[in-house]
């Protein structure tokens, strides 16, 4: 298979909308077949579905253990549809995007679980080839202090934030939120290369203030018993935007002729999505076993706590498309080339027909 070469741009785009790089494992996997919808369904064909090590695919693992397991990491190819055996999947969760973007360019992934903007990026690169299906992760930043005066939003003002992510989607996102706020000019932002440096300054100085990612904050908060997260960026999205966008960390997307030709599978896998979500929140402990299994988070306790906070959905539809465009906007107003270049067209938001 040719290697499609992301460019350090692109790369650092997308590596910073996945925000847990230093909890991820380093291998991907590759799962078998399964069984189809237990409704007969009238088509025979396997969906290859590509995800990435993060919290993205945490709403996916209910759907990957009923369906053909967790994928172990054995590097296989998927098999070729047989007869009478309905819509089966199989699954391949990788550590990079440069391993997934490829795959869904290339067509060796039929629908792909990214960041946000990867969806845009993935749109310009294939000539308008991808549709969003549906949003899969809802903004995972927090802010994150041992300083019991830090409330709400409104008290970063006069503080120094430490960030990491600069140049990509955490930048942008915090940037717009201080201007919606009235606070850009009273909030200093001091960036670091990394999470986990950001996480060293909050442990050795309770009073210092930071964003950090799920699930890299429920970690560090069970490091630092003196540390809390007393704001989520995506609730202050929501309280200072108001306009129907979300802050949004994950999508899912399809081949544009993948679904052309299959419709019935991209409707099996959004319901089979969305009952793995709602298994998901339903039950982080059982669902953090799975997690560990797929190798997005290393602790089974760090897992169940995190899920709650990881803002794990799945929305389709107009609501997707309100969410997401207005969030893509956001992003291509402050670095188009974050999102491709130019927004996605009206037929990027997938409509089932």
């Amino acid at each position: 298979m040719k290697k499609l070469t992301l460019t350090r741009r692109d790369a650092l785009a997308l590596l910073g909308s996945m925000g847990a790089s230093a909890l991820l494992a380093a291998c991907g996997g590759q799962g078998q077949t399964g069984t189809g919808a237990a409704d007969a369904p009238t088509e025979d064909v396997v969906v290859r579905v590509a995800s990435l090590k993060g919290p993205t695919t945490i709403g996916l693992v209910s759907m990957m253990d009923a369906t053909s397991g967790i994928p172990t990491g054995d590097e296989t190819e998927a098999p070729e549809a047989e007869a009478g055996s309905g819509i089966t999947y199989h699954y391949t969760v990788s550590a990079s995007p440069d391993e997934v973007l490829p795959m869904v360019i290339q067509g060796t992934a039929d629908i792909a679980l990214v960041p946000a903007n990867a969806g845009g990026v993935l749109y310009s690169k294939t000539g308008g080839k991808v549709q969003a299906i549906d949003i899969n992760t809802l903004g995972i930043l927090s802010v994150v202090t041992g300083d019991g005066s830090v409330r709400g939003f409104g008290d970063l003002a006069g503080r120094t934030l430490y960030v990491s992510g600069k140049g990509a989607s955490p930048e942008y996102v915090l940037a717009y939120l201080l201007e919606r706020a009235g606070i850009a000019d009273e909030v200093s932002v001091e960036w670091k290369s990394e999470h986990a440096e950001v996480a060293a300054v909050l442990a050795s100085d309770p009073s210092a203030v930071g964003v950090l990612p799920q699930p890299f904050v429920t970690a560090t908060l069970a490091k630092s018993p003196a540390l809390s997260a007393p704001i989520d960026l995506t609730k202050v999205w929501d309280e200072v935007v108001g306009d129907g966008s979300r802050s949004v960390t994950g999508v899912t997307v399809v081949r544009a002729d993948f679904a052309a030709e299959h419709p019935a599978a991209v409707a099996d896998f959004l319901e089979r999505h969305a009952a793995s979500v709602e298994a998901v929140n339903a039950d982080p402990a059982a669902a953090a076993k799975l997690v560990v299994q797929a190798g997005i988070i290393e602790s089974e306790p760090i897992a169940e706590k995190a899920i709650p906070a990881c803002n794990v959905v799945c929305i389709t539809g107009d609501e997707m498309r309100e969410a997401l465009e207005g969030y893509l906007q956001v992003l291509f107003d402050a670095d188009p080339s974050s999102v491709g270049g130019a927004l996605p067209a009206d037929d990027f938001y997938y409509v089932a027909g």
